[in-house]
């Protein structure tokens, strides 16, 4: 099938991989424009650009898909299908309405629940314990569109929202890959969502990073997770002013010391009470102007005194 493929990230990645994989006839590619980084401020391509280059194929990167310009470039290039994998902008209807057999999408929550820009990482936060993919088809609203197909997974007590992102982006290229064969021989389904039942999952901010610790180990431990890798937990508990948390371990002990005390701290992390009189350890952590680094490691150089 001739598709036209836009995506972004490292997630996206996957996706474009296995469309590849399964020789369909890419068009295009569509992603967001070099953007700089790091001290350098030097421009830096999109994961999938970088990936598409190495395929030889034909990378575009609109600064906007709201002109005229943007909607010509996609119809010169005659896609019989647009799949999109974490683009990162909306899609006007008039660039939906262009291909023949649609515009499909991996967004990776079971959707009506966690429409929006951080659906892996609000699941982790709120301390769901399945997530998945769906395949849609895009519609004017933002994740509203009618369901194609739909994976589900556990997600692990200790896994964080980076190592979930990994998992969640090679399912949803499994998902895309049946999604484009179903549509190619006619046997793909087209479910609407439940509008009455969805949740949203905006967009992170460090307004989300300080840990309360009056609030119960379990919800603390998902903050930590969900925020992985950007904007982190942090906490300024331990000493040495505000750090950065990565890790932490449900220890399941009780405690009588006041929520955000620190109750114990060796080799194996920095024990922390929490408002539930349970215990959590901190087991991975960086410190402002340091490297990430283990809390044993961290307390060889800093020990706490209590």
């Amino acid at each position: 099938m001739r598709i036209l493929f836009m995506g972004t990230p490292d997630f996206a990645v996957a996706s474009l991989r296995r469309l590849v994989e399964d020789g369909h006839e890419l068009c295009g590619v569509l992603t967001q424009p070099d953007k700089p980084k790091n001290r350098g401020h030097k421009l830096t391509p999109t994961p999938v650009k970088e990936y598409a280059l190495t395929k030889n194929l034909a990378v575009y990167q609109p600064a906007t898909l709201r002109d005229p310009a943007a909607l010509e470039l996609v119809r010169s290039l005659e896609p019989e299908l647009i799949a999109v994998a974490a683009y990162g902008k909306l899609l006007p209807e008039e660039i939906l309405n262009v291909p023949p057999r649609g515009c499909v999408n991996v967004h990776s929550s079971l959707l009506p629940k966690y429409r929006g820009a951080a659906p892996i990482n609000w699941a982790v936060l709120n301390g769901e314990t399945e997530t998945g993919v769906t395949i849609m088809y895009m519609a004017k609203e933002l994740d509203a569109g009618d369901i194609i197909l739909q994976r589900s997974t556990f997600i692990g007590e200790t896994e964080d929202a980076q190592a979930l992102t990994q998992r969640l982006a090679e399912l949803g290229a499994e998902a895309l890959s049946e999604t484009v064969a179903a549509l190619a021989n006619g046997t793909a389904a087209r479910v609407p969502q439940d509008h009455e039942k969805y949740t949203y999952a905006p967009m992170l901010g460090k307004e989300l990073s300080p840990v309360d610790w009056t609030r119960p180990a379990h919800a603390i431990s998902c903050q930590i997770r969900g925020l992985i890798p950007w904007p982190c937990a942090t906490t300024d508990v331990i000493g040495g002013g505000e750090m950065k948390l990565y890790a932490a371990l449900e220890t399941g002990e009780a405690t009588q010391a006041a929520p955000g005390s620190v109750v114990a701290a060796g080799k194996q992390g920095i024990d922390v009470a929490c408002g539930d009189g349970r215990v959590l350890r901190i087991t991975e952590l960086q410190a402002k102007g340091g490297k990430r680094m283990t809390a044993g490691a961290y307390l060889l150089g800093h020990p706490i005194q209590r």
